[in-house]
């Protein structure tokens, strides 16, 4: 019973799959024939994961009490590294094995990238004791100089077969990229919530000090956090460098603000403790609906990334007055029960 209540949807969800059921009734009428067809779910089916993998990069970095703001510089760069290696590895007539070994090994390769700058970042926040935005911020900032210093600021294309192929082939009806994002989100969700250093990573963002306190290490607790998130960027930069057949840094940039958008959407606190990643995927799927719709309708991409900032501004500040509302409801409750407390006491007398 208690596994069922576990996946039984909470009102966040309850309200996005509402708002996924409005939006694709008020496309299919607006757009008829053009909306609802395969092309257009595939395009999209296609298009989340990239923004799927970052958004879960993002989410795990704030349920913890922080931010990084360096998940797309990480994957554009370890995107690089993997594309170098793939090219200066690989001969122009290598088999398909070959290609997968060779894949394989880059991949680790990256993931050996990522995990350093997950490190150095865990390290800067807990040890010098940083702000996690001007830690990330800087991190950032030197990723992306790296990055552009090394290619010139080009694009490094090419790409063999077997990662085109993951970039645009499917497996049971779906594509693959998807299947990449569905299976890490589950490992990230089973993660978060069964295991002992996920439960510390919701005690930490809800509080730092009691955590600490309490006996755990929150500093090897941060510095997990954003390996993590790191390692998700990996995966991220593999997607988007096989849908583009080329590598680059500032591939994604627009995607920062809505990974934050996404996540807080999906009912995560901004300021860590609370959130759960069906809540995030139920958002981004929401976002990739309406920006989907929007392209359709020829909105302009700027008029959507004000309207996603706009949104974002909404959200934030209905949670906070909900916050202050519960607050001020959690204090009348309790002058009400101290005002009842006495009247209690004499009749029991």
């Amino acid at each position: 019973m208690k596994s069922l209540s576990a996946l039984r949807p909470d009102g966040t969800n309850i309200g996005l799959m509402l708002l996924i059921a409005l939006a694709l009734a008020i496309f299919t009428f607006m757009l008829p024939g053009r909306f609802m067809t395969d092309s257009t779910f595939m395009s999209m089916a296609f298009q989340l994961p990239e923004l799927g993998l970052l958004t879960l990069a993002m989410f795990i970095a704030i349920l913890s009490g922080g931010l990084n703001l360096a998940i797309i510089a990480t994957a554009n760069l370890t995107a690089l590294f993997i594309a170098w290696t793939l090219m200066s590895a690989l001969p122009a007539d290598a088999g398909t094995g070959q290609q997968l070994l060779w894949l394989f090994i880059a991949i680790v390769g990256a993931m050996l990238i990522a995990a350093f700058i997950g490190v150095i970042t865990g390290v800067m926040v807990t040890r010098i004791g940083a702000h996690p935005i001007l830690v990330t911020l800087a991190t950032m900032m030197t990723l992306n100089g790296i990055g552009i210093w090394l290619t010139k600021g080009a694009a490094v294309s090419g790409m063999p077969s077997v990662v085109q192929a993951l970039g645009s082939n499917t497996l049971l009806g779906m594509p693959l990229p998807l299947w990449v994002f569905l299976i890490a989100a589950a490992l990230l969700a089973l993660f978060l919530g069964k295991t002992r250093a996920g439960k510390c990573i919701y005690m930490g963002g809800s509080n730092i000090n009691a955590t600490w306190f309490s006996g755990i290490n929150t500093h090897r607790m941060v510095v997990l956090v954003y390996v993590i998130s790191s390692l998700l960027c990996v995966l991220a930069g593999l997607i988007m460098m096989a849908r583009f057949n080329s590598a680059r840094m500032g591939y994604g940039d627009a995607y920062l603000l809505l990974t934050v958008l996404a996540i807080i959407l999906g009912g995560t606190d901004p300021n860590g403790g609370f959130g759960r990643v069906t809540g995030v995927v139920l958002a981004l799927i929401a976002l990739q609906v309406l920006s989907t719709g929007f392209n359709l309708m020829n909105i302009s991409q700027h008029v959507s990334l004000a309207m996603w900032g706009a949104v974002l501004i909404v959200v934030l500040a209905f949670k906070q007055f909900k916050a202050r509302f519960n607050e001020h409801r959690a204090v009348k409750l309790s002058k009400l029960a101290a005002a009842l407390n006495p009247l209690t006491e004499k009749k029991e007398v």
